[in-house]
Order: structure tokens, then C-alpha cells, then sequence
């Protein structure tokens, strides 16, 4: 077991400037090897209790290698803090204060707040970042409220949702990120309902509707560009804002090994565009050179199978219809051809 003993507080050396709503220009690098990106330390350690083939532990490591090791996280409720704070040991190599799932975006800014005011007075020289985590339950959810509020103020918090589509950690419950058709526990597949009937909330649009300077869409797949997009929202100037797909494969369906493989096919087939906005102007990071089949993406997950029988076809053609047109205005939004 590598799990570690809770650590002591430390402070890291990002640049401490006022909040004027916009992204900092960082230095352009060059783009790293796998080699030198598995060699960068990690700041989540082995060992903690997450499902085998688990997409949020590779998620945390990417995003702290771009936060550095002086960073303080906020985690919420979930199969991210259940699985990683068993007192008295932490797979946390930073400060990690585990919030309720409703209060994780005003803890983490009462936090920052504190430290302005310390840094303001002399008491504190040293720099920090600072980020929560949270699955879709408390961002879409339960933490929307506080995640407003945390935007609006404009905090410089970077704030990370892991996005499974469901309460997972309390056994697939619904919430407004499960998709289009989805079973859930909530909403099982039967005779009357074919499952989730409702589409996904847009909590990155919402996100940047606050006017905050950096929001984008990343998943577990392309680390490169998950991290280079941690590194843009660390640097910004107040509130980013990152949701990043992450497969649940416990009550998806899926075969452990297949996480990387089914975030490729969400990507690939549309249902999971990459691209980002900032300071308002939206760039697609990602486009496949050949579209997948949206039914090689369900098929692999068995949350989905129902809508591969021909008498559930409509379903299928409604969840094709929406990720066609939400494509289309993405890339009308990001001055792409079609």
C-alpha cells in the first residue's frame, strides 16, 4: 500500500495578481513526451480505493501535475473522497479538505479568500493554487448553487468535475448529467420508460455565462490536452472551470481495461467534444478526421444496450438527433466548417 499519512500544509510559486476576469499569457512549452509526463511527481498517490479502471485517479493526477505540489484541493462528497480520505490515511500528497457535496466550491473560496487577506498583510509570502474536485452529482446538482456563487465572485479557483453521469459512489442514481436514455437506478429501462428521458444539463455553457475567464471540456483519453488545459486554468485571473468525461466502469457496464477506450469513442463519435472558451471565444481543440458511429460508443456500455434493439430505435435516433445538433453549434461557435 502507498497510501500516505494526511500531509502538512505547503505553498507552491504561481504568480499572486488581482482578479481582472481574463487568462494570463504563460509561456508556450514544448509539448511533452509520455515518458516526461509519467516522470513529473504526482501528487495523488497509489493505493487509495477507487474501482479497477476508474477514470477520475488519472484525472487528479494530470490536473495536479499541472497545479504543481503547492496546491490546496477541495473534494466533495463522493467515489473521489470516499476512495481516497479513509482516515487516518489519504492518498492526498497536498492539503485536501472534503466538503459536503452541496458547500465544495464555498469552502475552497473561503479558503482563498483567507489567503488574500494573509497574503495582503504581509503574513503570508508564499503562493498558492487552489482547485476542487467534484463528481456531477455536486456540480450539475446538489453544488450548483455554490459553484455559482464561487464563479460569480470571481474567486482564482480552478474547479474540476469528473463527469460519470450519475451518482455513482451511491449506487447510479440520475442526475442532469446522466444522458439521453442512460439506465440508472432511477431511471431503469422498462416497458413505459427507456430510461433517462431527459438530455444533459450544459454545465459548461452555464459555467461560462458567468463571464469567468477560462472553461473547457477535456477527457481522460488525451492526457496532453487535459493537462496543457489544467495549466491554462491555473493560470487564469480569477474562476476557471474544467468538465472532464470520466467512465464509471462499475455501473456503466464496461470491461475494467475499457476507460481509455470508451472516452476515445465518446470523443471520436461527437458525443463528447473537446474545446474550450476563453475570455469568451470558443476554439475546438479536437475534430476526428473520421466521425465513429454513435452506436460503436453505446454499444460498448451496458447502460445503453437497450437502445441497440430495433424497437427502441426512435430513442436512439432522438440521442443521434441532439448530439448532431450540438455539434453543429459548436462548431458554428468556433468559426469551423462544417
Amino acid at each position: 500500500m502507498n497510501i500516505r499519512k494526511i500531509p502538512a500544509v505547503t505553498a507552491n510559486n504561481v504568480q499572486n495578481s488581482p482578479i481582472d476576469n481574463s487568462v494570463q499569457k504563460t509561456p508556450k512549452t514544448t509539448e511533452l513526451s509520455i515518458k516526461e509526463f509519467s516522470d513529473m511527481e504526482s501528487n495523488f498517490a497509489p493505493g487509495h480505493g477507487s474501482c479497477s479502471g476508474c477514470g477520475f485517479p488519472m484525472i487528479v493526477r494530470t490536473v495536479l501535475k499541472a497545479a504543481g505540489k503547492n496546491t490546496i484541493a477541495a473534494v466533495a462528497t463522493g467515489c473521489l473522497e470516499v476512495t481516497s480520505t479513509q482516515y487516518p490515511r489519504s492518498a492526498w500528497k497536498i492539503p485536501c479538505i472534503h466538503s459536503l457535496f452541496e458547500n465544495s466550491a464555498a469552502t475552497i473560496s473561503g479558503a482563498e479568500s483567507a489567503y488574500r487577506a494573509l497574503k495582503r498583510k504581509g503574513k503570508v509570502k508564499e503562493n498558492l493554487n487552489f482547485v476542487v474536485f467534484a463528481g456531477d452529482g455536486g456540480t450539475y446538482d446538489i453544488g450548483l448553487q455554490s459553484l455559482s456563487g464561487m464563479l460569480e465572485r470571481g474567486h482564482k479557483v480552478v474547479f474540476v468535475c469528473y463527469d460519470n453521469g450519475a451518482y455513482q459512489n451511491t449506487g447510479n442514481q440520475r442526475s442532469s448529467g446522466t444522458p439521453y436514455s442512460a439506465h440508472t437506478t432511477t431511471t431503469p429501462v422498462g416497458k413505459a420508460i427507456k430510461g433517462n428521458m431527459l438530455f444533459r444539463k450544459d454545465i459548461v455553457r452555464i459555467a461560462a455565462a458567468h463571464n469567468i475567464p477560462y472553461v473547457a471540456q477535456a477527457a481522460v483519453h488525451n492526457w496532453q490536452d487535459l493537462f496543457e488545459k489544467a495549466k491554462k486554468a491555473f493560470s487564469a485571473n480569477g474562476p476557471a472551470f474544467l468538465n472532464v468525461f470520466s467512465p464509471c466502469q462499475l455501473n456503466w457496464g464496461t470491461p475494467t481495461d475499457m476507460a481509455i477506450d470508451i472516452s476515445k469513442l465518446a470523443v471520436n463519435s461527437n458525443f463528447w467534444p473537446l474545446f474550450e472558451i476563453e475570455n469568451g471565444k470558443y476554439k475546438l481543440n479536437y475534430k476526428p478526421s473520421s466521425t465513429a458511429p454513435l452506436e460503436e460508443f453505446l454499444k460498448q456500455q451496458k447502460r445503453f444496450r437497450h437502445l441497440l434493439l430495433p424497437e427502441n430505435k426512435q430513442y436512439l435516433e432522438n440521442l443521434r438527433k441532439k448530439v448532431n445538433e450540438e455539434w453543429d453549434k459548436l462548431l458554428k461557435q468556433c468559426n469551423e466548417g462544417a
